[in-house]
């Protein structure tokens, strides 16, 4: 028991101290990471679906290169290296991987192609959006600057609302969220979580004036909501697949999808969320 917590608590200070550090180190350590962490997931995502879905088999190579492609093209394009044309390579792998299954001859095929697109929708797609958060155009001066803040603050969000959510839950949880899929999690929980991720949105704002407090207020409870959301889908596939954990990349914290589920969805929306902000 006691090796069990020292191995999570080592595994957890140096996944956070890793990711914090290579988000606000520059842009070039923050891509590379993120490029990584996508294909990384990406690939689990495929080992589980390989070893637990019956009949299906995708292609784990051909997917995890589309993801970190995805990741880097989004990331050219919104620095202003590249223009629409860096997609196109992207376009043909998700038609190669349509078109492969024509020829493979097996019965699984239509599950193979939808399993093959989840995986770029569902961790591809939000990784890769990472960029739109960090970076930002100056129209004054035609330049674009890295601002770590942003996506620093999705995760920010997303760990202090877990930890609030545990202590509040553990201390006062008696109503279950939804027992069907995660019957540990309370409403008490989810609401202590929120309220916890909104106080350090607070915090956020008197430091970094990009938003206004209402504002922060406004990202951190969307990043809550989904972030809940992003979890219990998670939780759905694995209970589908009959799995404790995704994976056993990180001793004692379980995979890739374990650590990153809740952001698959908050990621998305807090995009949408800053777009929306402009429009008003």
């Amino acid at each position: 028991m006691i090796s069990n917590f020292i191995k999570r608590a080592i595994t957890g200070i140096l996944f956070v101290a890793i990711l914090v550090g290579c988000i606000l180190y520059n842009s070039f350590s923050f891509g590379i990471l993120f490029m990584a962490i996508s294909a990384l997931t990406i690939y689990e995502f495929g080992q589980l679906i390989n070893s637990r879905a019956e009949g299906v088999n995708v292609n784990k190579t051909i997917i995890m290169l589309g993801g970190a492609y995805l990741f880097l093209a989004v990331m050219g394009f919104c620095i202003d290296a590249a223009d629409s044309k860096i997609f196109i390579p992207y376009l043909l792998l998700l038609l190669y991987l349509m078109i492969s299954e024509l020829y493979l001859k097996k019965a699984s095929s239509m599950l193979n192609w939808a399993y093959s697109m989840l995986s770029q929708l569902y961790i591809g797609l939000p990784f890769a959006l990472l960029n739109v958060l960090a970076f930002h155009t100056d129209p004054e001066y035609s330049s674009v600057s890295y601002n770590p803040i942003l996506p620093l603050s999705i995760f920010i969000f997303l760990w202090l609302s877990d930890t609030g959510a545990y202590c509040v839950g553990s201390l006062i949880g008696k109503h279950r969220l939804f027992e069907r899929i995660s019957p540990k999690k309370s409403w008490e929980g989810s609401i202590g979580g929120g309220v916890v991720a909104i106080g350090a949105s607070f915090v956020l704002a008197h430091y970094f004036t990009i938003m206004s407090m209402w504002e922060w207020a406004g990202l951190a409870l969307v990043v809550v909501v989904f972030g809940t959301w992003g979890d219990l889908t998670e939780s759905l596939l694995k209970r589908q697949l009959h799995v404790k954990d995704s994976g056993t990349i990180l001793p004692g914290h379980g995979g890739m999808l374990d650590r990153f589920d809740s952001a698959l969805m908050a990621i998305p929306a807090a995009v949408f969320y800053l777009y929306a902000l402009t429009w008003f």
